[in-house]
């Protein structure tokens, strides 16, 4: 069930009307739960067992952790929260990943080993809830939060379908103080959710997917198509990617909204940063900001010298790589950001050794100052996106050969290729480019929500419209899904 669905409005008309219609805070806890639920199951009902379980042992673990005052007791009960989870996602998720890559290792040293061969399918969203999950006691572990007062709100919080399968990761002590009290209806806050529905759905079905059709072939055989095409391709991913899952953000921030509750944002212009570290702050604020608390920081963080800074940055964009799939391409992906923080902040510790004083352009004059800070802050995100496409590369690629044959072809600018993509998609690229920073650097969204409530209800429906009119043949499931 996607949000682009027919279904899928079928299924939240009937959750909303209901849930505004009961009087009782408890029962419309019951009720959300028992939609969020029915929303998973859509999916493949024999996992319902699977997130319950999880549930039960973070909620068991969390009044644990909340009642022990021995640490060693507590210590106890937040490993057996975070080996259960761990080991949930590890039999699903990297399973087959860990023995594929254990049997051509020993092949590759002369001892073959034929494993048992395991079937097994990937829960849709595995990876969100369970992160969300192990928060929740880490969390209590760290004395910043109080366990949940009842198993309905933890089980709901867990739960909760508009940002179920594919985030944003909300924090428990952001979520449960929402479950308190009875939800206002959001009548001040309508339009606003409406029209942010709207434009996350024309983002995804008119752009994003009708990219995928661009592009896709380009990935599936790159042999085919010239240095060119394969560069236009990597970009148009990135403008892809971003579409697909910040426009399931809008949806899911909408969709919770429309219920009263609050979901925090999870994407911030990230292809307009001025460096990878920036870049970071913007993308998937939920899971860089995750990474950063639970691993990082457990990691040491920055406490420990530079030397073990830039370490524990590597293990941390390396592990969140890996986090995204089981391939090595995504730990190469997540490697190379990792890579990246660690050079912008070997240079931001060695700059004050090289310059007495950090280079700047004061000196100059007006008139050269002013254009030499123009094009410095022109081609300081021109580099960030050409870095962040070229990784995406990684991202997007099927296995580690063919992104690096696609990198090669891009970096030396020679293919076997000769197929092309149509004239047309530079333009496209430009006037995307264009629109959204217009978007963002006037913050457009925000403009239209704070004006009548009456012209707002046609602004949603002429990006409805256009959004229709646009409608690709097929439509892509969510890239994040699969993760």
């Amino acid at each position: 069930m996607l949000f682009v669905d027919f279904q899928f409005f079928i299924f939240f008309s009937i959750v909303f009307l209901v849930y505004w219609h009961l009087s009782s805070n408890m029962v419309r806890k019951v009720l959300l739960l028992a939609a969020s639920y029915i929303f998973y199951g859509f999916w493949d009902w024999r996992f319902l067992g699977l997130i319950a379980f999880s549930s039960t042992v973070d909620y068991v673990s969390g009044r644990y952790i909340e009642r022990r005052s021995r640490q060693r007791i507590r210590r106890l009960w937040l490993t057996l929260s975070v080996v259960v989870n761990l080991s949930v996602l590890g039999f699903f998720k990297y399973f087959n990943f860990f023995r594929d890559s254990t049997a051509e290792l020993f092949a590759a040293l002369g001892y073959p080993i034929n494993f048992v061969t395991i079937d097994i399918v990937l829960p849709v969203g595995i990876s969100f809830f369970t992160f969300q999950s192990m928060s929740y006691t880490i969390d209590i572990y760290r004395r910043r939060l109080a366990a949940a007062p009842n198993p309905i709100d933890f089980y709901l919080y867990v739960a909760f379908f508009p940002q179920l399968v594919a985030g944003p990761i909300v924090r428990a002590r952001t979520f449960l103080p929402q479950l308190r009290s009875l939800r206002p209806f959001p009548m001040k806050r309508f339009h606003m959710y409406g029209f942010l529905f709207a434009v996350g759905f024309l983002k995804k079905v008119a752009v994003g997917d009708n990219i995928a059709g661009l592009i896709d072939p380009i990935f599936n055989h790159p042999q085919d198509y010239s240095a060119a095409a394969l560069a236009m391709g990597s970009s148009l991913y990135a403008v892809q990617i971003y579409c697909d899952f910040s426009g399931y953000t809008d949806m899911a921030i909408a969709a919770a909204g429309f219920l009263g509750f609050h979901l925090p944002r999870n994407f911030a212009a990230p292809y307009f940063a001025r460096s990878v570290t920036d870049f970071w702050r913007r993308w998937h604020i939920s899971l860089s900001t995750w990474l950063r608390d639970y691993l990082y920081v457990s990691l040491g963080g920055n406490r420990q010298g530079s030397w073990k800074t830039y370490r524990n940055l590597i293990i941390t964009m390396g592990l969140g790589g890996l986090w995204h799939g089981a391939s090595w391409n995504f730990v190469i992906w997540g490697l190379l950001h990792g890579g990246a923080l660690v050079v912008e902040r070997l240079y931001r510790n060695i700059e004050p050794i090289i310059f007495k004083k950090p280079f700047q352009f004061k000196a100059l004059p007006g008139n050269v100052l002013l254009w030499a800070n123009m094009v410095q802050s022109i081609l300081k995100p021109i580099v960030v996106f050409v870095f962040v496409c070229l990784c995406w590369i990684f991202f997007r690629s099927k296995d580690v050969d063919q992104a690096w044959f696609i990198t090669r072809s891009i970096m030396t600018w020679r293919s076997s290729g000769t197929q092309t993509l149509p004239e047309w998609t530079f333009s496209m690229m430009v006037l995307l480019a264009g629109l959204h920073f217009v978007f963002w650097r006037w913050d457009v969204v925000r403009r239209i929500i704070v004006v009548r409530q009456s012209l707002s209800m046609v602004l949603i429906g002429v990006v409805f419209a256009i959004a229709l009119l646009l409608l690709p043949q097929t439509i892509v499931p969510f890239i994040y899904f699969q993760f």
